[in-house]
């Protein structure tokens, strides 16, 4: 078996569909493509793929064989990346991730304790979605993150930092923006916009605590980010539900209010891969206490610890 029929059988899942795989992905024919899958089911023993009118789906076993797959990948990704690292001088390097939005409050604080520790080192920095940033560490194309505590995850650790409160985001002119505090109740009977399609994690948190206080709240629209659920809720007159931090990014035509209650939380996190031994990674986690301090300290955002 080589690393190119994974590949190959990884697109076919992802795309579902043999011929746009070939055409988009792998930029090669589709009888070509159609025997590497048949050459990878014969080694494997089992089918994979089931045949369709519309694409192809995959087999239970090929479910299986897909996280494997991915996973294999993944891993020589980045022995390739660390192996090329190696060959580099010895400046220290280290790259972090943020949820947009959270640099705001926690870069200036790490920053310090990395020029403490290392002036020389150069320090990149790249913003996204929690479940990007989580696969960006297991590919070893980052450091270090701060992110949610997401699930589907192999070889991270997470290292807690603070419970973020939700608030509720509504029109500016939204006749419950008189009010300092919004009761569950009240959110059930405006349009809901969803703010976590690329968010797992804020999705559960949105769910529970829904099912908790005895609400239904039915996504009429969906933001692909923060930044556009507020759009939307400017648009459509409904109300989101937003992690804190995120007022930071409030647009003139919207407002934050508190819930009402013991409002639902969600964990910020900083994540690394347990394989990256990297010595500046390494102080910035011993130092990580002192770094949730100092931004508790400091911030005008008040979270939980």
């Amino acid at each position: 078996m080589e690393l190119r029929h994974l590949r190959y059988f990884v697109a076919v899942a992802e795309e579902g569909s043999l011929l746009t795989a070939a055409q988009r992905r792998l930029h090669t024919s589709q009888p070509s493509l159609s025997r590497q899958i048949r050459d990878l089911e014969s080694e494997v023993g089992v089918k994979l793929l089931e045949r369709q009118a519309r694409g192809v789906a995959l087999t239970a076993a090929g479910r299986v064989f897909l996280d494997h797959a991915r996973l294999a990948l993944l891993q020589v990704e980045a022995a390739t990346d660390g192996a090329r690292r190696a060959e580099q001088p010895e400046k220290p390097v280290l790259s972090m991730g943020f949820l947009a939005g959270q640099e705001v409050v926690w870069l200036p604080h790490a920053l310090r304790i990395l020029r403490e520790e290392a002036p020389e080192a150069e320090i990149t920095l790249c913003s996204q979605s929690s479940p990007e940033l989580a696969l960006r560490l297991m590919r070893g194309k980052l450091d270090v993150a701060f992110l949610r505590p997401e699930t589907q995850t192999s070889g991270l650790s997470f290292k807690f930092l603070a419970k973020e409160p939700l608030i509720a985001v509504l029109p500016a002119d939204h006749r419950l923006t008189s009010r300092k505090k919004i009761r569950p109740q009240d959110l059930a009977r405006e349009i809901y916009v969803s703010s976590a399609r690329m968010s797992p994690v804020l999705k559960s948190v949105i769910e529970d605590y829904a099912s908790k206080v005895g609400i239904t709240l039915r996504a009429e629209y969906e933001g692909e980010n923060l930044p556009s659920a507020m759009s939307l809720v400017a648009s459509t007159g409904g109300v989101t539900l937003i992690p804190l931090y995120a007022q930071n990014m409030l647009t003139p035509n919207v407002v934050a209010r508190a819930l009402d209650d013991a409002p639902p939380t969600i964990d910020l996190v900083l994540g690394y891969n347990n394989a990256n031994t990297t010595p500046l990674l390494l102080r910035l986690l011993s130092r990580a206490d002192e770094l949730v301090a100092n931004v508790q300290d400091q911030s005008i955002i008040r979270y939980a610890v």
